[in-house]
């Protein structure tokens, strides 16, 4: 590449307007590139703020259809949707996720009812919001989450969601072969449109704190998640996650956190040129909230420039709690 020499070449020069640097913009940033995470709670007209995620609650039914209409009218493409299940309803097996009347498939059919083609709605595969330890799966005597018998579960709880009217299904579980039985499945049973959004690369990370507090699986969490969840440590083997991933039907993937891994999306990105969405995990967004009131930065700010990076990366689009937020701040 040739690059002329200063003062022929003055960088500046596309810099000293606004006009101009619209114009000169590489990486474009619009609520249809955000996807909303919604926490589901029971009961009726329930609002529950959330101590570790300020600014964020668990709303019942009712209350996530009226976030759902907020997201259309902001021009925000998909909501997903995370049940708080109560604890009576929590058991060793998880069974409550595939019961076709609980929270995340009142949530769906209420959703779908209001907003129809308008919304899409992407769903959480996995166990940990309904078993009583806090695992993604089944366990063992000895506490290891047993892979095989676990995605025969995660099957069922799919095939519940998609009947419900999922649009998206997202298996965060990071088991094995799962994206393979599961888009069996939905072929099978007739949900060929059905989109797969794989977790292919989830870290065991320091990050997921609130997001275990909003969905009430923290205090019940017994040992880790790292015999399933990726080491933070690892690149390469991202990049196998994913491959296997797509392979078995995945129609695009996530990286799991976000800001601390933009390496991985961008290599992900240029591997293999499929959408590529990240997650801009609980702890991501906690921290944004804690510097902007301590004074450390300015909320909007640090908003937008963070979603711009993973744009810049190689995202299509961020899960993010400031989508309503940022999608106002575009709009502005």
């Amino acid at each position: 590449m040739t690059i002329g020499n200063y003062p022929a070449t003055r960088l500046r020069r596309t810099r000293a307007a606004s006009w101009s640097r619209a114009l000169h913009r590489e990486t474009a940033l619009s609520p249809a590139d955000l996807i909303w995470p919604l926490f589901v709670t029971a009961g009726s007209g329930v609002e529950e703020p959330i101590a570790s995620l300020p600014g964020v609650a668990r709303w019942s039914v009712d209350g996530i259809v009226a976030r759902a209409r907020e997201a259309v009218a902001l021009g925000i493409p998909v909501v997903a949707l995370f049940p708080n299940t109560p604890r009576e309803r929590r058991s060793a097996d998880g069974a409550e996720a595939l019961n076709p009347d609980n929270l995340m498939c009142r949530a769906i059919r209420a959703i779908k009812d209001a907003c129809g083609e308008a919304l899409g709605v992407l769903t959480d595969v996995a166990l940990d919001p309904y078993t009583s330890h806090g695992q993604d799966g089944l366990v063992d005597a000895a506490g290891y989450v047993i892979n095989d018998a676990t995605v025969a579960v995660l099957v069922d709880q799919a095939l519940n969601q998609a009947e419900a009217g999922a649009d998206i299904i997202a298996p965060s579980d990071m088991m094995d072969g799962r994206i393979g039985a599961i888009r069996r499945a939905l072929e099978m049973g007739g949900h060929v449109n059905v989109q797969i959004m794989s977790y292919a690369a989830k870290y065991a990370s320091a990050f997921y704190g609130p997001f275990r507090d909003a969905v009430g699986s923290g205090g019940l969490l017994k040992g880790d998640k790292k015999t399933y969840q990726m080491d933070p440590a690892n690149a390469e083997e991202a990049l196998r996650e994913v491959a296997l991933d797509l392979a078995e039907g995945a129609d695009s993937v996530m990286v799991k956190p976000g800001l601390p891994y933009l390496d991985i999306v961008q290599r992900v990105k240029a591997r293999f040129a499929v959408p590529v969405f990240a997650y801009q995990v609980s702890g991501e967004y906690a921290m944004i909230e804690a510097a902007a009131a301590a004074g450390a930065g300015e909320r909007d700010a640090l908003v937008l420039e963070t979603l711009m990076a993973f744009k810049r990366a190689g995202c299509s689009g961020i899960l993010t709690y400031h989508a309503a937020h940022a999608a106002r701040l575009i709009g502005a």
